[in-house]
């Protein structure tokens, strides 16, 4: 389990993509998605008490989205607008002021990073936003890719490393390599 970040007004917790589909039981499950709940959870609460900016990606596949096999993509179907499996963990605690941020929406593109195509960036820019605390699913794929690309759009950038979990457990070290070597901090 990751230890408390202290989080001030200018940050932001961006809870990535911890949908039903991700976690146990889903179309795409992560191994270990559900047990991180109840962190994220004292994250989402250790922000919101510091007066920072608590965001939600999410993954929001029209039907025949391109990344789906079935269109020659990579993934199972999964996440699809609407449907029990797109919808944000239940026992996650996202009130009305979490921001929401929709991703992959168009039948023709995919998106893995939260701030593809979504004007995240401008918006955390126009809130003084200065650093991004990254957590959620999956590490190898949408993690890594939002980590990142909120690093190349100038923000500080830290990973919650034990509040993420990778589709293939032996991508972890590579990807914690990758992300130190972005000037990533990467919080065990």
């Amino acid at each position: 389990m990751t230890t408390q970040l202290d989080y001030r007004k200018q940050d932001t917790l961006l809870v990535v993509d911890m949908q039903n589909d991700f976690c146990e039981n889903g179309a795409l499950p992560v191994e270990g998605g559900k047990a991180m709940v109840p962190g994220i959870n004292a994250e989402i609460e250790a922000a919101r008490a510091a007066g920072a900016l608590v965001v939600a990606s999410r993954d929001w596949h029209p039907i025949d989205h391109v990344s789906f096999e079935h269109r020659g993509g990579a993934w199972p179907v999964h996440c699809v607008q609407d449907t029990p499996g797109a919808a944000f963990h239940p026992d996650l605690d996202f009130t009305d002021d979490t921001i929401r941020v929709s991703k992959a929406t168009a039948f023709d593109a995919d998106a893995y990073s939260a701030f593809d195509g979504t004007g995240l960036g401008g918006y955390l820019r126009d809130r003084g936003i200065s650093r991004v605390v990254v957590c959620g699913l999956a590490m190898d794929v949408c993690v890594l890719a939002t980590a990142k690309e909120a690093r190349q759009e100038g923000f500080e950038v830290v990973l919650l490393a034990g509040l993420t979990a990778p589709v293939d457990p032996e991508a972890r070290g590579r990807c914690i390599r990758e992300l130190e070597a972005e000037g990533i901090e990467v919080r065990q």
